[in-house]
């Protein structure tokens, strides 16, 4: 198996959202983030396989002020233990 990470860290504003996740909004295609990169390359190979069975998990946790949220989760205002 595989196992990746993408870890942004910075002040407020200093560009962790847009490096991470941006698009234009004239030309969404034109801008793609770290994340949107890594899912393209990712589902591009699992095509390019024969014969293989694959399991793809993913998360998107944030950590602010010692709070953890889950962004993909069903209430992304809730707090994580």
């Amino acid at each position: 198996g595989c196992h990746g990470t993408t870890f942004a860290y910075g002040q407020s504003d200093s560009g962790k959202s847009f490096t991470t996740q941006r698009q234009s909004l004239e030309n969404p295609s034109s801008q793609k983030g770290v994340i949107a990169r890594a899912f393209e390359h990712i589902f591009e190979d699992i095509q390019c396989a024969e014969n293989a069975e694959f399991l793809l998990r993913t998360s998107c946790l944030e950590i602010y002020n010692v709070d953890i949220q889950d962004l993909l989760g069903a209430d992304t205002k809730q707090k994580l233990e």
